[in-house]
């Protein structure tokens, strides 16, 4: 199992990777979340079920 994020931005993003975020959704237990243009500010923690009802929310 890796201890290292693996980040990833929607596929709807274009290549610039302007206004997007980055999920990284492999780590055990937290969901983090980054600005794609500031990669190095701060990071957002999320458990999984609050990130998958964030989703579910912002879907509709």
């Amino acid at each position: 199992m890796t201890t290292e994020p693996m980040w990833r931005t929607s596929r709807r993003s274009n290549a610039s990777g302007g206004n997007c975020v980055e999920v990284a959704d492999n780590l055990p237990g937290r969901v983090l979340v980054r600005d794609s243009k500031d990669r190095t500010g701060g990071t957002l923690a999320f458990d999984p079920p609050a990130w998958s009802a964030f989703v579910a929310t912002v879907k509709r």
